[in-house]
């Protein structure tokens, strides 16, 4: 199911040490976890290198180079291995017999399932992402997790495990009070009169439609009303429009949560009293009065006594507050219990994908799913960076309480979503992020949605010449030229790549990878120009052809496995 080179050639590596051990040559029982076979730096060293001399030679009490000279005269005999040659310290750098990679590709181009693995089967993991205020619609800030969120979940699933992709729906703080006034405000204008949008309210035209639904149910009964009469049903109207609006919002992006936790059902129910009741039995929480930080000063600090949560003994900084001298929860009191539920539910891993104004809540969310689940599930955070706007080369501005920032709809109803998923994911997400709404559907080799989504076309535009001609697609591949090897050796790297993916949770490095093929093969294609034999459909010669057309058939399983991952859609036509 793998077809993994790599892992074949290592476990060559590891024959051809055990045989060494089994010889004399070295000492039984050497461990070999940290051995590596990879591409090497230059690619003009070889097809692979590995460290095996180098991590041996301690345990073995001997010269590197001479262990790499011992191993290298072993996987001579191996028939898939053509040289293996000592470099620097002790590397050996090996290459492999033509008939491997014309293999690999005849493998490749007739499998649905290259690169997939079994690395998380029986695993669960929850991807909590997005959980945007239900104030308003998604932002084009919103719009980075949200993408990033999916892609990880993609990727996860891709080999073998079970994601629930979560939206926690901060439903239970002062801000959606805040949205039930300014709401109210639109229902006062939908009957007629003035609204009056105080400093601090949500001035944005969105909230105009929730006024008017407003009148459609309760005509103009609430306006004589007090706002104690009124405001828990207008709260809940108001928040409930706005999460249909978020959810066609992500939906515009292709994204479907599986679970919409809402963080007021914490609130009254006892939940909050149980998360800390567990941290309570384990001695975790005391009273306290904290030192008063340095620099900015956070807002859930009072020089008074407080319930204080040992997050210190889980790594934190400092411990932190979670019942205020009033005897009121901190909002971190519910993001406790909130994890609680999260870790009861029986998880392996937790992920949560957190915009960049959260970065400070980092170390105390780690601190508090290991003391919930004494250290035994995992939390990786990932914080996304800002996402600057730009039309034209000059920036756009946006701030949601003016009412007049970016919203992800007008990204996407500009750009398509396809091109605005892979321009999100051709960035780390810790870097911020330029998105140039012209550049993005500019048809130019800068432009690297295009540069992947061409070679895409060019694939396909191969295969139908190929149909057209009566090609057929069952000789052996001919892989010869340089510029052939090149595209083959990076499709052999496809299924370590996405392991490595995997493990660091970072989806951008699929992104990465199909442009580095894409380049490659366009690089193939024009050779092609200047040497007709490289051409991979001659019409002169169907018998050549039938050997050339495997390698473009195989990058294409390649680019459409990796576009499904990030969630984009392979082209087959460009103009």
């Amino acid at each position: 199911m793998n077809m993994n080179l790599f892992q074949d050639i290592r476990a060559g590596v590891l024959e051809a040490l055990e045989a060494m051990a089994a010889a004399g040559e070295l000492p039984e029982g050497l461990p070999t976890a940290n051995v590596t076979v990879e591409p090497p730096r230059d690619s003009a060293h070889g097809d692979m290198a590995t460290n095996a001399a180098l991590v041996l030679a301690k345990g073995a009490g001997a010269k590197p180079r001479d262990i790499a000279a011992a191993l290298a005269g072993r996987l001579a005999s191996d028939p898939r291995i053509e040289s293996a040659e000592v470099a620097g310290p002790g590397f050996l750098n090996i290459r492999l017999v033509n008939e491997v990679w014309s293999g690999l590709v005849d493998a490749v181009r007739n499998s649905e399932n290259y690169g997939r693995s079994r690395i998380g089967e029986g695993r669960n993991v929850n991807v909590e992402f997005v959980s945007a205020n239900p104030t308003g619609p998604l932002h084009v800030g919103h719009a980075r997790g949200a993408v990033f969120g999916d892609a990880l979940a993609s990727l996860l699933e891709f080999t073998g495990y079970k994601v629930t992709r979560e939206y926690y729906i901060n439903d239970g703080g002062a801000q959606v009070d805040v949205l039930a006034r300014s709401a109210f405000e639109r229902y006062r204008e939908a009957c007629g009169l003035d609204p009056e949008i105080a400093d601090g309210m949500y001035p944005g035209s969105y909230l105009m439609p929730v006024g008017k639904a407003l009148t459609e149910r309760f005509g103009d009964s609430l306006l004589e009303q007090p706002e104690e009469s009124w405001l828990s049903e207008v709260r809940s109207f108001a928040t409930g429009s706005m999460m249909d609006m978020i959810r066609e919002d992500l939906a515009a992006l292709g994204i479907e949560m599986d679970v919409f936790f809402s963080e007021k059902s914490l609130y009254g129910t006892g939940r909050i009293e149980k998360a800390l009741g567990t941290l309570s039995e384990r001695g975790l929480l005391y009273e306290g009065i904290l030192d008063p930080p340095k620099g900015k000063m956070p807002d859930d600090w009072e020089p008074r006594r407080q319930t204080l949560f040992r997050s210190t003994d889980h790594g934190d900084d400092m411990d932190r507050p979670v019942r205020k001298s009033d005897g009121s929860w901190t909002y971190f009191a519910s993001d406790i219990a909130y994890h609680f539920d999260k870790v009861s539910r029986g998880y392996d891993t937790l992920i949560n994908v957190f915009g960049a104004d959260h970065s400070g809540y980092v170390k105390r969310m780690k601190a508090v799913v290991s003391a919930l689940s004494d250290s035994r599930v995992p939390l990786d955070i990932k914080v996304m960076q800002l996402v600057r706007l730009y039309r034209n080369g000059a920036p756009f501005k946006m701030s949601k309480r003016e009412g007049n920032f970016v919203t992800l709809r007008d990204v996407v109803d500009q750009v398509g979503p396809d091109v605005t998923r892979l321009v999100m994911l051709m960035r780390r997400n810790d870097a911020a992020l330029d998105f140039d709404l012209d550049r993005v559907l500019e048809q130019s080799k800068d432009n690297p949605v295009f540069y992947i989504q061409y070679a895409h076309a060019r694939v396909r535009s191969v295969l139908r010449k190929a149909e057209e001609f009566g090609i057929s697609h069952d000789q052996p591949p001919v892989i010869e030229d340089v510029a052939e090897l090149a595209v083959a050796r990076k499709i052999a790297e496809w299924p370590r790549l996405v392991e490595t993916a995997v493990r660091s949770h970072e989806p951008h490095r699929v992104a990465f990878y199909l442009h580095e093929l894409a380049a490659e093969f366009h690089a193939l294609w024009n050779r092609g120009n200047e040497s007709p034999n490289l051409r991979f459909v001659q019409e002169s010669d169907p018998a050549a052809s039938a050997g050339k057309t495997a390698l473009p058939k195989a990058v294409g399983v390649v680019i459409s496995a990796g576009l499904g991952i990030l969630g984009v859609n392979p082209v087959e036509h460009m103009h």
